[in-house]
């Protein structure tokens, strides 16, 4: 089969065909299903995308863990799916979720909690919508 046919199939068709990178993995942007907020940017495994796609709670694959994770295993900290969607080459996937608790590692609503602003010299980072809805150091204690 050609490239192209490949493309077009894979862009216009109906055959779910995700396309992941040389390490295995998609991008997975998550975004709170009622406001719209982008909640955190993720990746996902063949794995991950599959279990998230049967069971309705996210999942995601951590690189730097290089194991697969439930959104909340530790945290309490949820999401479940309310819709799925993935890109034109199918190479990211956009997750449309119910958050429970703070989306992000830090105990905030958001991974997105800093503007960039232009500054002198380059750029400087701001705090926006960065109130902890928990204490990351309580909800992450490993044993000893």
């Amino acid at each position: 089969m050609s490239t192209s046919a490949t493309t077009n199939e894979r862009e216009e068709g109906l055959a779910f065909q995700p396309k992941f990178d040389a390490s295995g993995l998609v991008t997975c942007v998550a975004t709170d299903a009622v406001t719209g907020d982008v909640l955190m940017v993720a990746h996902m495994n063949d794995e991950a995308l599959r279990k998230t796609i049967a069971t309705g709670e996210a999942c995601y694959f951590s690189r730097s863990r290089n194991a697969l994770w439930r959104k909340g295993e530790t945290s309490g900290q949820t999401q479940r799916v309310v819709e799925m969607r993935i890109d034109c080459d199918q190479d990211a996937v956009w997750i449309r979720v119910e958050q429970q608790g703070a989306a992000c590692h830090t105990g905030r609503h958001s991974c997105f909690y800093r503007k960039i602003d232009a500054a002198e010299g380059g750029a400087r980072l701001t705090f926006v919508d960065a109130d902890r809805q928990f204490d990351p150091a309580e909800v992450y204690q490993r044993e000893t």
